[in-house]
């Protein structure tokens, strides 16, 4: 007799995904849950809740990060699934919770199935993904895998002048650091797409290779304020125009280099910012993303040039770059197992990359970590509308569920 397939329960996994919405649902049904505010404080509580119930043990650590483990028969590292409980402001209800939740419904489906995992299973809930509160983004799993300094990342202060620390100790999870992910046999992540590309092909699953490289500079450009009514045209020194011209050769230039290659111009600050006064000065920014580093290389060389450009309308042109990453590759096992996975259940999927940070991203530098996304409803995430079809949920579980017991 052929072995029947252990799947999750779809419906509780909707009716939890719904609950943890209720943690800062907001009027048009989307979630404010700021990382350590009060609804953080509830998620958390009830994340917690829940996996006592299931037998779990749960450890804190000094960041506080949550991990709830199901013991497994031997002493091996674990199988970590996590994500993020917290959320941006007006964010939706599936980006961050739906990694957590997932490895909660896996371990419920192994308990009630009484299948005893040979290797243990860890449910991670990593601290302040996004950034919304206390910047940077990812700084726990930055902390974890020392890419940022605990002591710099604990005062880091909120709008209202509140540190990081004091709001973990005021909502009680300041934890040990002896506590801290130190290794695991595997850590997956699950996450929502947030972009369109699934739904244009008309899949339900990613399985994510890598997240892209990528650059930020900060494009200043000088001129000189006059009266716009009486400067002639050929005497102004117009910081506007310049910028102008040049986001149209960056457009240009970028354009051609390769169709994967994404950009844009996404602050843009100008002076005075008088309607009657001719712009003196322009600061923009000019990000860029790709996997592979020779085109990133083509992509610094192009912004470089601008300095070289002889007209720029009588204007001086400053180009700095703020930050860069490199590509970071996934496990190639992992990515192999997640896709037989896929397979296994028979549900349509692609090998595709992540123009979006995670905190998978910096622990795949010690630990061995792939990810799996979800369908998104028009790509859209960080905001209310934010939607993925409870199937698609259920169908990224099951990839996860299926993974887990191939270990």
């Amino acid at each position: 007799m052929e072995k029947q397939q252990v799947l999750i329960n779809g419906e509780r996994l909707k009716n939890t995904l719904e609950k943890f919405a209720d943690f800062g649902r907001t009027k048009k049904n989307g979630v404010t849950r700021l990382a350590l505010s009060e609804e953080d404080r509830q998620a958390r509580d009830y994340y917690c809740t829940c996996c006592k119930e299931l037998g779990m043990s749960i450890e804190i650590d000094d960041m506080g990060n949550i991990y709830a483990t199901l013991e497994g028969k031997e002493d091996h590292p674990p199988i970590v699934i996590g994500s993020h409980l917290d959320s941006v402001k007006k964010g939706g209800r599936f980006d961050g919770v739906l990694g957590v939740v997932a490895g909660l419904e896996v371990a419920r489906t192994l308990v009630e199935n009484k299948i005893s995992p040979r290797v243990p299973l860890t449910i991670a809930n990593i601290t302040n993904e996004e950034g919304a509160r206390f910047e940077p983004s990812m700084m726990a799993s930055g902390v974890l895998s020392r890419k940022f300094d605990k002591a710099t990342m604990l005062q880091k202060k909120d709008v209202d002048g509140i540190t990081f620390e004091e709001a973990l100790h005021s909502i009680g999870y300041a934890g040990k650091e002896n506590a801290r992910l130190k290794e695991a046999s595997a850590f997956l992540e699950l996450h929502i797409e947030q972009g369109p590309i699934l739904e244009r092909e008309e899949l339900s699953i990613g399985i994510v290779e890598c997240v892209l490289g990528m650059v930020c500079y900060e494009i200043e450009i000088n001129g000189e304020s006059d009266h716009a009514g009486t400067t002639p045209m050929d005497m102004r020194k117009d910081a506007l125009f310049a910028a102008n011209n040049i986001i149209s050769i960056a457009r240009e230039k970028l354009s051609v280099l390769d169709p994967q290659l994404v950009f844009t111009m996404g602050r843009m600050n100008v002076y005075p910012n008088v309607h009657t006064v001719i712009p003196n000065k322009v600061v923009f920014t000019l990000e860029a993303r790709h996997k592979n580093p020779i085109v990133m290389k083509q992509v610094e060389e192009i912004i470089q040039g601008f300095t070289q450009i002889p007209d720029h309308e009588g204007c001086t042109i400053q180009v700095q770059k703020q930050w860069d990453r490199q590509t970071v590759w996934f496990d190639e096992n992992i990515v192999q197992k997640l896709e037989q996975s896929a397979q296994t259940l028979g549900y349509p999927y692609k090998k595709m990359d992540s123009g979006a940070g995670h905190d998978a991203q910096f622990l795949a530098s010690y630990i061995p970590t792939a990810m799996v996304f979800a369908k998104s409803i028009n790509g859209k995430s960080h905001c209310e509308e934010e939607l993925t079809t409870w199937e698609d949920c259920e169908k990224g579980v099951n990839v996860l569920l299926e993974t887990v017991l191939s270990y």
